[in-house]
């Protein structure tokens, strides 16, 4: 009872006929090139027997694979010319090559499973602006809602005008006209050097106005940012010194973004 235990395990590490012919190379060390097919046959029939002396099941392909061998075999005994001929094993060898090579690349994927098969990619999400909201609320309102925060953490309201006062009552820079103006002088000369344009600025304000004017028109592809002819980086880009912006828009392009977008 133990010995059929222990050959009903042995058979079921072998997933077919196949597995069984490469353990059998593998375990006499054969060549595959020049496969000895009387020894093969030989292992592999002795294996076939031992099972069914011990009543174990054995599979059709497995006896399948008996006959293809047989046939192999009978085959190498008839004459025939090496030059013009097939040699009969040929099929055999290129099927265990094969599953040779499937054998080491499911082992491989087997470990990259192990490692990714609980993880998932998630696709970017488009953030697209949003049109309908329009972030313009009233000075008033927004001075009685700082002057509610400020009671309701016991701080007075006068101390609320004057720490604000500055944000409040600071200039608006509207990205859009600052985008039409850069569009508008780009028409006009076709490249600006990007440390020119940003230096510009009369305060942060408008400098963070204007550097995302350029990443919105970047994002339309109106503009370009590029290399300025003969900057020497060393392999580190000075974005101040040696970029600059470049028109790459048409006239009909720039009109149907102004007209989108809210350019003015």
């Amino acid at each position: 009872m133990m010995e059929t235990t222990t050959l009903q395990f042995r058979l079921e590490n072998f997933e077919g006929p196949l597995d069984l012919l490469v353990a059998l190379v593998e375990k006499h060390k054969l060549s595959v090139e020049d496969i000895p097919i009387d020894l093969l046959c030989e292992q592999y029939m002795a294996t076939i027997r031992d099972a069914e002396e011990r009543d174990v099941e054995v599979a059709c392909e497995f006896l399948y694979m008996a006959s293809e061998l047989m046939l192999i075999k009978s085959r190498l005994l008839l004459p025939r010319d090496p030059k013009t001929d097939e040699d009969p094993r040929k099929p055999l060898i290129d099927a265990i090559e094969e599953y040779r090579r499937a054998k080491l690349a499911a082992a491989e994927l087997g470990d990259l499973f192990s490692v990714y098969s609980a993880r998932t990619a998630k696709e970017e999400d488009d953030l697209s602006p949003d049109p309908t909201y329009v972030a313009d609320h009233a000075v008033d309102l927004l001075r009685a809602a700082l002057a509610k925060i400020y009671t309701e953490t016991r701080l007075s309201e006068k101390t609320a005008k004057e720490d604000f006062s500055g944000i409040v009552n600071a200039p608006r820079i509207p990205v859009e006209t600052l985008m039409a103006r850069l569009l508008d002088t780009l028409r006009e000369k076709r490249a600006l050097p990007l440390g020119d344009y940003l230096r510009a600025s009369e305060n942060r304000p408008e400098l963070i106005a204007r550097f995302i004017g350029i990443l919105e028109l970047l994002k339309s592809r109106l503009v370009s940012v590029e290399e300025e002819e003969g900057a020497v980086c060393d392999g580190v880009t000075d974005m101040l010194a040696d970029l600059r912006v470049v028109l790459t828009a048409t006239d009909e392009e720039i009109a149907d973004a102004r007209l989108e977008s809210g350019m003015y």
